[in-house]
């Protein structure tokens, strides 16, 4: 089975938006796998570390709305 990593990597950024605080951090309940791919695009600052939340881009945060809202509001 083919996987688009695309529709990953926003379903993830959408999931991440649901447990946003302090305006831009999102706490980061995900695997590597998932959070590297979303920094690599420029979503998220750099997860590693011991912090147990990520910080949006600028851009991130307004994608992660976004998706959020196409993906999960009724």
């Amino acid at each position: 089975m083919a996987i688009n990593r695309d529709k990953i990597d926003d379903a993830a950024l959408a999931l991440l938006y649901l447990t946003l605080h302090d305006d831009c951090r999102a706490w980061k309940g995900f695997d590597w796998g998932v959070l590297g791919p979303l920094h690599d695009k420029g979503m998220i600052h750099d997860p590693v570390g011991k912090v147990k939340s990520v910080e949006f881009t600028p851009e991130g945060l307004e994608r992660a709305k976004t998706l959020f809202k196409q993906l999960f509001e009724e």
